[in-house]
């Protein structure tokens, strides 16, 4: 069985919704895959997601309420096969530290954008287009790694 995790700066905003889909995806398509995720940072351990990502993610049929934030460890880096930072400086926080199996998610669809950080926007706009952005991602991620 293979073993995925997401990776954010805090696991309140990205990493929640690249988990919580990745885990919708499987459970629709039975896929062996276990995902989890966790942040470079500690501001947020044992935090749910953030509101507003809780919200879009509910509009998009995925809850992920259940979810709590978690910072990463080293022993992560032998537990998962694959950790997928969410952005450039991700996979460098995560390299920094020795891990040697990291991809950077943005990787996987034409243009390898780093995904934005929702977090910082004013207001609710936008998440939306980071909620779809996740999606495509992970779509193409998991058909890979299945």
């Amino acid at each position: 069985m293979k073993k995925i995790l997401f990776v954010c700066l805090g696991n309140i905003c990205r990493s929640p919704l690249a988990q919580g889909i990745a885990r919708d995806y499987i459970n629709k398509n039975n896929l062996d895959i276990i995902v989890d995720g966790a942040g470079t940072g500690d501001w947020h351990v044992g935090n749910a997601p953030y509101p507003n990502v809780q919200k879009v993610s509910l509009e998009f049929g995925i809850d992920i309420s259940d979810l709590k934030a978690r910072q990463v460890t080293p022993d992560d880096f032998a537990e998962f096969d694959l950790l997928v930072g969410l952005d450039e400086k991700n996979v460098a926080d995560l390299k920094n530290l020795g891990c040697t199996n990291v991809v950077k998610l943005g990787n996987y669809i034409e243009g390898n954008p780093d995904i934005p950080d929702p977090y910082f926007f004013e207001g609710y706009e936008g998440y939306d287009t980071v909620f779809k952005l996740i999606e495509q991602c992970i779509i193409k991620l998991l058909e890979k790694e299945k």
